[in-house]
């Protein structure tokens, strides 16, 4: 259970000090639940419909998040039971000129979450499309309900994805499934997008989130510098040479061996019991 302290549906938490900040929160809610931060997109009259407002908010969260040391994890999900996200809000896209479309809009909060240190997972319920599918796209890991669906149907509307799924849906999934997606602009059902690697697992609507607490509670349990570790090598590894990536892995993990916590680990796995990593 979350604890009062915890919980913040209007406004956020300073981190670590569970005092309630002056910022409120209007289009999301933020939570921590032991090592989980949980993000909920709160728009659900709008299918939860990405605005300008919505972004600020979870660039916003996703910083509180990154800078709280009692979080491991950053999960995404969206309210409602209906969407995750359904796209960027077309009311605001509509009024969209060359100089507002060149700014970073999605593409921003999905390099946020790539490049911050914690591992993010997206709890899919529903909905997933345009720039909902793009914040998602940015998560490491990706979960989903059987009834879930995924689209990128820019090309219907005279425009083309614009939060960085041209460039991640296809390392994701591979050239083809990006290219049908984005071309055809049809939505794919979640076992198509299990079957393409757009995500990892499908779970009941009702075990979405404690699914997503689970993976976080197991992810915590990891030395503090292997879940970050792994994550920068991946996204590193993805953007150079075969030979730079597998260099820079080694050198990588010529620093972990020098650290306590792999003392820790390899000697609490010969002794038969649990790790205490300290983060050292």
């Amino acid at each position: 259970m979350l604890s009062p302290a915890a919980v913040c549906s209007c406004g956020r938490l300073a981190p670590g000090d569970g005092a309630e900040a002056l910022l409120s929160y209007r289009e999301i809610r933020y939570e921590v639940d032991g090592p989980m931060a949980l993000i909920t997109i709160d728009r659900p009259e709008k299918h939860n419909a990405i605005s300008l407002a919505t972004l600020a908010e979870l660039r916003e969260a996703a910083t509180v998040a990154a800078e709280d040391d009692a979080v491991r994890v950053i999960t995404i999900t969206g309210a409602g039971g209906r969407a995750f996200a359904s796209g960027s809000d077309l009311s605001e896209v509509l009024r969209r000129d060359l100089r507002k479309a060149l700014e970073p809009i999605v593409q921003g909060l999905a390099a946020q979450l790539e490049r911050t240190p914690k591992p993010t997972i997206a709890a899919i319920d529903g909905i997933c499309m345009g720039g909902g599918l793009e914040v998602a796209l940015g998560c490491d890991l990706r979960i989903a309900t059987p009834t879930s669906r995924f689209a990128t149907p820019e090309g219907k509307l005279g425009i083309i994805p614009g939060g960085g799924a041209t460039a991640r849906l296809p390392r994701i999934v591979g050239r083809g499934w990006a290219m049908e997606m984005m071309l055809m602009g049809e939505a794919i059902d979640a076992e198509r997008a299990l079957a393409i690697g757009l995500v990892t697992r499908l779970v009941p609507r009702e075990e979405l989130l404690p699914e997503a607490r689970r993976m976080a509670d197991h992810l915590a349990s990891f030395a503090p510098f292997v879940p970050r570790t792994m994550k920068a090598m991946v996204h590193f590894g993805m953007e150079a040479s075969m030979a730079g990536a597998l260099m820079f892995e080694k050198y990588a993990q010529g620093a972990l061996v020098q650290t306590e916590d792999k003392q820790e680990g390899i000697t609490a796995f010969l002794e038969k019991r649990k790790p205490r990593f300290k983060g050292r």
